[in-house]
């Protein structure tokens, strides 16, 4: 068991160094270790393989933050992370927020283990009631999300159409947005360019181009100076405000890791919308809290006996070579979480303070420029021209929240739109009206 501690805290290690890459998400490299298990197995064995996995996605959680905050290069599960954390950047807070959304992961650790000698009694059963009822349960979500962008405006335009049309336009862009990416999910779903060899990073390039590209082209156009950084010692964050913020953000992100579709960004809405989230600071503890619960108690779920829930790609690459069935593994899989989960914080603290001396000596115009180039990089080198392809048509549809003031959680539409309707049994009719069968 310590030997698989041992390669839990080398992919936890590995995963923080990774993190720090622009849009290089970890399933990418898990799906290179996948393809490349069978000459690993007499060195790394499907359970020690397992177990590495669990330090990659606990370091990739905790450290994906810095650049979402720093270099504005975040993923669907980071994406309410941005803005909160954008505003602390420009106040010179930047460190205190990776610190807040690092407190908000140890929380989330924190309640995974509580979970955990519960979990193989309940969760199997909660999951027995609830088959029945996930395409319903979907759509609503879907709805609400749709629904819950109310029209707003400034009510200076004169009144009539105008003033309509003001308050109107970022809802209208929302529903545009979660249309037009459900119909590049049907693509990507049906009829995909990217090359077959590489399938299995099918959503790379549409994820790059949705979410992360347009926040960096926003940066260079708006020529945001950066301020110099301040290194705080403490954080202004009282007991209540971690524990509302904990709490809240434990909440959606077990409704993101139990429910099919459903990000750490999405539960993380619905959860502090149940909790009505006002505080700032509850905020990104919040988003810290669903992230690691969404990424890495999706990936615990994998090892409740009785349950064996793929949630994620994590799950479910692993479990083309490995299951566990007994209650030990669970244990010792919380167990060795919880101990990467610290580790993984602590090297937060030293990796963000790299980061903010970087952009101290390098103009953060320089560093979007970098960023996007990586980006671009990325999706080259993993998908081919074909993965350019859907990222450019990606970004286009990713510039449209930032043009017109609406939710970028919109384009999640990549993956709401065709599963849910799949999940009813209309995906195919969709997809031969659109000429895609």
């Amino acid at each position: 068991m310590w030997e698989l501690l041992g390669w839990a805290l080398v992919g936890t290690v590995a995963a923080s160094l990774l993190a720090l890459v622009p849009a290089l998400h970890i399933y990418n490299v898990a799906g290179f270790l996948i393809m490349f298990s069978a000459a690993l197995s007499p060195y790394l064995p499907p359970e020690s393989l397992a177990f590495l996995f669990l330090g990659l996605i606990t370091g990739y959680a905790m450290l994906n933050t810095i650049p979402s905050i720093f270099l504005s290069a975040p993923d669907d599960s980071s994406l309410f992370i941005v803005l909160p954390g954008q505003k602390y950047l420009l106040q010179r807070r930047g460190y205190e927020a990776v610190v807040l959304t690092g407190i908000g992961g140890l929380g989330g650790l924190l309640a995974l283990g509580l979970l955990t000698p519960f979990a193989s009694r309940f969760l199997p059963v909660i999951r027995e009631v609830l088959r029945a009822h996930m395409g319903w349960i979907l759509w609503t979500i879907i709805a609400y999300m749709l629904i819950s962008e109310w029209p707003k405006g400034t009510e200076r335009a004169p009144a009539g159409l105008r003033r309509w049309w003001e308050a109107w336009q970022s809802l209208t862009a929302g529903l545009i947005t979660f249309f037009l990416s459900g119909l590049l999910g049907f693509v990507l779903m049906y009829r995909s360019i990217v090359p077959v060899m590489v399938s299995y990073q099918n959503l790379l390039p549409a994820f790059v181009g949705l979410f992360a590209i347009p926040w960096v082209i926003q940066n260079l156009l708006a020529r945001v100076q950066l301020p110099e950084q301040h290194i705080a010692r403490n954080v202004d964050a009282p007991l209540m405000t971690i524990f509302q913020g904990t709490a809240a953000g434990v909440l959606g992100g077990l409704f993101a890791a139990f429910f099919p579709v459903v990000t750490g960004g999405i539960g993380g809405f619905l959860a502090g919308h149940a909790t009505a989230q006002r505080d700032e600071r509850a905020f990104v503890i919040s988003q810290g809290a669903s992230k690691i619960v969404y990424y890495v108690g999706g990936f615990l779920l994998f090892f409740v006996p009785g349950l064996h829930l793929t949630r994620g790609g994590m799950a479910w690459m692993v479990s083309t070579l490995y299951t566990s069935y007994t209650p030990e593994r669970y244990y010792w899989a919380t167990a060795v979480v919880m101990v990467c989960g610290v580790v993984a914080f602590l090297l937060s603290l030293g990796f963000t303070r790299v980061v903010i001396a970087l952009t101290r000596r390098v103009s953060y115009r320089v560093l979007s420029w970098g960023t996007l180039v990586v980006l671009v990089i990325v999706v080259f080198a993993m998908t081919g021209v074909g993965g350019l392809a859907i990222c450019a048509v990606a970004t286009g549809i990713g510039l449209i929240p930032v043009l017109w003031g609406s939710r970028r959680m919109n384009a999640m539409g990549v993956l709401l739109l065709p599963i849910a309707l799949n999940m009813i049994g209309a995906a195919e009719g969709v997809a031969g009206f659109l000429g895609l069968l």
